[in-house]
């Protein structure tokens, strides 16, 4: 009998927990450990910055859904991992034991790396979290009524270009429908050595479409931009090719907290995205390679770590695909049109229903593909790799 606890219940751990439920031996357990008691879907809190979602909409209980599927859950935050003891400390004193950890606990935001960056008690607003995303849409509302300039964009060492192109697009659409467009100078800075790179060279022709995209708007733009103050790399997880720490060896780690080294050098240092795409391959080889380990087997499973995005406009938007996520690849793909926001959309139900029934098969990409239309590209992506 063994326990398995995924600490963190996000785009990955909640795949994680259910892909684990059902790849572990009856009599083991699955434990989740978060500081949450409901899953937030992150990809929309742009929307929500603009007033348009409610953080109830894209909120998911997660304890009945947990129960249903004979997972444990623990809505508490752990203070520290101690890997020499195989244990999780709990904000609350108590000790979570573990004979594997997967960690999936997404970012740890650092604003006090840059003084004034970030909510209360900096001066810029954010995305990143539901709760941020809700303190944004109060300042949004008491922007419009007192329009002027507006900045966005994403620091250096940022680790994922799209919500910062999404917000700043959304923003743009609200403001035509509210007729104060053109009260609203707006300004695109980012790390990044062009528009469209994204962290990866770009993907397809995302410079170009970016830049048609910015120039049409009227959006200016400011690239290789840093922002004075410290950047402090530390606190990602070090994983081998199976997700697994080299140290700790019954250690994983998936997504956003993952290590993964930029491959090119840029004058700006930018961060290697992980979407939820490759999310979702790291979930299925690291629970492969867990069951693997509990058949007295070594792990051979690797996640693809292709990168599949959609990013919303507000009434159009920019997906593309890459395979794999740094060049050379096998596909190169991207695309700009409304088809890309109703994609989103269709996304955003998808996932929530989703979690909402405890869904384990984690292959979303094929509904992407199919809502985007391009399904030629699953089977070229299947023949190459």
């Amino acid at each position: 009998m063994a326990t398995i606890c995924i600490l963190g219940a996000g785009l990955g751990g909640i795949p994680m927990a259910l892909e684990m439920r059902e790849k572990a031996r009856k009599h083991d357990t699955v434990r989740v450990v978060c500081d949450l008691d409901r899953y937030q879907f992150i990809p929309s809190n742009p929307w929500v910055a603009v007033g348009w979602r409610e953080p109830a909409e894209i909120e998911v209980p997660l304890g009945p859904m947990f129960k249903k599927r004979g997972i444990d859950f623990t809505p508490m935050g752990a203070e520290r991992v101690e890997p020499d003891k195989n244990r999780i400390i709990l904000k609350d004193g108590n000790g979570c034991e573990y004979d594997f950890l997967v960690i999936a606990t997404g970012p740890s935001l650092d604003f006090s790396a840059v003084p004034g960056l970030g909510p209360r008690p900096g001066f810029t607003q954010s995305v990143c979290k539901t709760d941020h995303a809700m303190e944004a849409c109060k300042t949004w509302h008491q922007f419009v009524k007192q329009p002027g300039p507006i900045v966005a964009g994403a620091a250096l060492g940022a680790s994922c270009f799209g919500p910062a192109y999404e917000f700043t697009m959304i923003m743009e659409t609200d403001l035509r429908r509210r007729k104060i467009r053109d009260q609203v100078p707006m300004t695109f800075v980012t790390s990044e050595p062009y528009i469209g790179h994204l962290g990866l060279n770009g993907v397809g022709d995302t410079k170009g479409l970016l830049e048609t995209v910015f120039r049409e708007r009227s959006i200016k733009w400011i690239c290789n931009a840093g922002i004075d103050g410290l950047v402090n790399p530390k606190g990602f997880v070090i994983v081998n090719a199976y997700q697994q720490n080299p140290i700790f060896r019954n250690v994983f780690a998936i997504g956003v907290c993952v290590a993964i080294a930029p491959k090119q050098a840029t004058p700006v240092p930018t961060g290697v995205p992980k979407t939820g795409f490759m999310i979702e391959s790291m979930v299925m080889a690291t629970a492969r390679n867990i069951r693997s380990i509990l058949d007295d087997r070594e792990p051979e499973a690797e996640p693809t770590l292709n990168a599949v995005c959609l990013a919303d406009f507000g009434d159009s938007g920019v997906g593309f695909v890459a395979m794999p996520q740094i060049p050379p690849r096998n596909v190169n793909w991207s695309s700009r049109g409304r088809h890309i926001h109703l994609a989103k959309l269709a996304f955003e139900k998808y996932f929530l229903h989703k979690v909402r029934d405890g869904i384990s098969e984690p292959y979303y990409e094929r509904y992407i593909f199919k809502a985007l239309g391009i399904d030629k590209l699953k089977k070229q992506a299947r023949t190459t790799e």
